[in-house]
């Protein structure tokens, strides 16, 4: 309940926003019709958000013949969890990370990256999918996925407000300052909608799920140290969606650094190894590659063999 009453709060927010952007360009008209259109947005963005940022990552659902074990293990964790197994998706990026998405456990999904399945072991794989249906038990993810969405569209209304900048009128200097502050809001809203404490709380419960916490720090090590030599092209283009990642995957962008919005890793292993009884260690545990088969040897991807 809590929840939803942040989400509509945040809705409102935003729907605020998109107002002062109509008055903006056309007056007490151009407000009526923002209203109008936020409120369009809203309906969307609640129903079909968690679509549009598949899309937008362009995820690919991972029938069982494609992940057999990947679904499998999903499918234990979720019983172990008591929810439902959530659908899931590959992400065609060689950077290791995850996400995950829903307006509610029984409509969710997680989703993978190629290079997540490549470059980790099983157990940190198990360690990366329990942190993401703790998300999903949580319910941050609809939080997460609407802000994201929402922010995401009012950076772009700001980025068209800058070509109206150089028109007389209403929309005309004022806009073109606006639309300077407008990308900075919307990764504020990101910062204030979703808490780093929310990335702790859902480590912690993703180890009492897999029971394995000292793999979930090592995933975690892993996975930012690539993140930092892999461009997730994406992730990029949709940078109000970089806080859904276990892992910020944004890549050195100057603008990137207005939606970091994760915990310092260091930290967040120092937690987890704390809760497996062993102080924390300058690398990450040894582990092999996954044993779980790439999932370009499946049958084919619209990106090839992965």
């Amino acid at each position: 309940m809590a929840g939803n009453v942040k989400v509509f709060m945040l809705m409102a927010a935003l729907t605020a926003l998109v107002m002062a952007l109509g008055w903006m360009l056309g007056g007490s008209g151009g407000a009526v019709m923002a209203l109008v259109i936020a409120g369009g947005m809203n309906f969307f963005s609640y129903w079909n958000s968690d679509k549009m940022v598949l899309r937008q990552q362009g995820a690919v659902e991972l029938s069982p013949q494609q992940g057999a074990e990947l679904h499998a293990m999903t499918a234990r964790l979720a019983e172990r969890a008591q929810m439902p197994m959530p659908k899931l998706y590959l992400l065609p990026t060689q950077q290791p990370n995850a996400f995950a998405t829903g307006r509610n456990p029984q409509n969710s999904a997680v989703a993978v990256t190629q290079g997540l399945l490549n470059h980790l072991s099983a157990d940190e794989i198990e360690g990366v999918i329990a942190h993401e249906l703790a998300h999903i038990r949580h319910r941050d993810t609809l939080t997460m996925t609407v802000t994201a969405t929402m922010a995401g569209a009012i950076a772009m209304m700001g980025n068209m407000m800058l070509f109206a900048g150089n028109r007389e009128g209403r929309g005309g200097v004022i806009g073109g300052i606006l639309a300077m502050i407008l990308a900075p809001m919307a990764a504020m809203m990101v910062q204030m909608a979703i808490s780093r404490a929310r990335e702790y709380e859902a480590d912690a419960t993703g180890a009492q799920i897999s029971g394995k916490p000292r793999a979930l720090a090592s995933a975690l090590s892993r996975i930012a140290q690539a993140a930092g030599r892999s461009v997730n092209l994406p992730a990029e283009k949709n940078p109000a969606a970089a806080a859904m990642f276990i892992i910020n995957p944004l890549h050195a962008m100057r603008a990137d650094r207005l939606f970091t919005t994760h915990p310092p890793t260091e930290e967040r292993i120092a937690r987890l190894m704390a809760m497996d009884g062993t102080a924390p260690r300058d690398s990450a545990p040894a582990a092999g590659p996954s044993r779980i088969p790439r999932t370009g040897a499946a049958p084919r991807t619209p990106w090839g063999r992965g």
